[in-house]
C-alpha cells in the first residue's frame, strides 16, 4: 500500500518521534528527506540499530545554516509535509517554521508539552506528567510509549488528516501534537489492565519465563480454571493472584503453552525478541540502509538551483 507516492516529507526532527513519524510515513510510499545539522542526528551513535530500523530508505541533506542559509528554507517550501522536533518557536527562529512555509504545506510540529511550553523533556518525563505511569511507578514501560504512540503515531494520523484538507481545500494544516497531552488522552485507559486483575496479568512460570494471561471474559476464564484443574477460581478473576502465581510455578513455560495449545483461554508466552521475530518474519522489510550523513546534500543543492 503505498498511497503517498509522489509526496514529499522533510524532517527536521531527531531521535524518535519524529523519525518515528516520518518512517511510518515512508512506508505509505512518501519520499522522505531529513534535514540535519552538520553534527547529525546523535541516535547515529546513540543506537544505531534503532537509526538502522527508523531511517532506512530516508534521504540526509546537512544544512549548515550559518554558511548556507537559504538551504533548509528552500527544501522546506518543495516539501508537502513538513515535521518539526524542536522547542516551540526555535524551527521559526531557524527560518524554516509554519508561518515560514507556503500555505499548502502540511506542516506538524511534535512537542513535548503544547505549542508555547519549552519545558525539556524524554519519554518518561511526558508519561509522568501524563499520568500513565501512577498504576505501574517505580516500574518502567516496556516501550517509549509517549514517542511512538502518543507522539508518533499521533503525527502520522494527523499528517494523513492534512493531506486529505488540502486535497480537499487546497491548504495544508498547521498541526501541534503534544506527547504529553497524548499521553494523558492514554492513560485514561490504565488501571485494571496493569496488573490488578488476577485473570489479566503475567505470570512466572517453574523455569523463569514468563505467561501472559488475558482471560478477561467469563468464558475465557471458565475454560482457563478448567484446564489448570481449579474449577474454584471461576468466581474470582478479581483476586486469584496468589491462587494462580502457586499454579503457574508448577511447570515450565513450554508445558503451559502445550495444554493450552487450540484452546480458547486468552494465554501466550512472554517470547524474547529473536522469538517474537521468528514468528513474525513476513513483517519484515528488505529496506536500503539508512543514508550517510549528508549523502543527498549535494543531490538536493542542484534540484533546488543552488550549485
Amino acid at each position: 500500500m503505498q498511497p503517498l507516492v509522489g509526496t514529499l516529507v522533510v524532517d527536521l526532527t531527531r531521535y524518535l518521534p519524529g523519525p518515528f513519524a516520518s518512517r511510518e510515513l515512508r512506508r505509505l510510499g512518501a519520499r522522505v528527506v531529513r534535514l540535519e545539522s552538520p553534527g547529525g542526528d546523535p541516535l547515529r551513535d546513540v543506537e544505531p540499530e534503532w537509526d538502522r530500523v527508523l531511517n532506512a530508505g530516508k534521504e540526509s541533506v546537512v544544512w549548515d545554516r550559518a554558511r548556507d542559509p537559504t538551504l533548509g528554507p528552500r527544501l522546506c517550501a518543495r516539501a508537502d509535509v513538513v515535521l518539526d522536533g524542536f522547542r516551540p518557536g526555535v524551527a521559526a527562529q531557524l527560518g524554516v517554521g509554519p508561518d515560514d512555509v507556503p500555505d499548502r504545506v502540511v506542516y506538524c510540529s511534535l512537542t513535548g508539552f503544547g505549542d508555547g511550553d519549552r519545558r525539556v523533556g524524554h519519554d518518561v518525563n511526558y508519561l509522568g506528567w501524563a499520568g500513565a505511569l501512577a498504576p505501574v511507578a517505580p516500574a518502567m514501560p516496556p516501550l517509549p510509549i509517549a514517542d511512538l504512540a502518543a507522539g508518533g503515531l499521533n503525527a502520522v494520523a494527523r499528517v494523513l488528516a492534512g493531506l486529505l484538507e488540502r486535497q480537499r481545500t487546497g491548504r495544508g494544516l498547521r498541526l501541534v501534537v503534544s506527547m504529553t497531552h497524548e499521553s494523558h488522552v492514554l492513560a485514561q485507559f490504565a488501571g485494571s489492565l496493569t496488573g490488578s486483575l488476577a485473570c489479566y496479568r503475567i505470570y512466572r512460570c517453574a523455569d523463569g519465563r514468563f505467561l501472559t494471561v488475558g482471560a478477561l471474559e467469563a468464558k475465557f476464564w471458565q475454560r482457563l480454571c478448567e484446564l489448570i484443574a481449579r474449577p474454584d477460581l471461576v468466581g474470582r478473576q478479581a483476586d486469584a493472584h496468589a491462587e494462580l502465581e502457586w499454579v503457574f510455578e508448577r511447570r515450565p513455560l513450554g508445558a503451559w503453552l502445550a495444554l493450552f495449545r487450540d484452546e480458547d483461554v486468552a494465554v501466550g508466552p512472554v517470547a524474547t525478541l529473536d522469538e517474537a521475530s521468528q514468528h513474525f518474519a513476513g513483517t519484515a522489510t528488505n529496506d536500503p540502509p539508512p543514508p550517510r550523513l549528508g549523502e543527498h546534500t549535494a543531490q538536493w543543492r542542484i534540484e533546488l538551483g543552488l550549485t
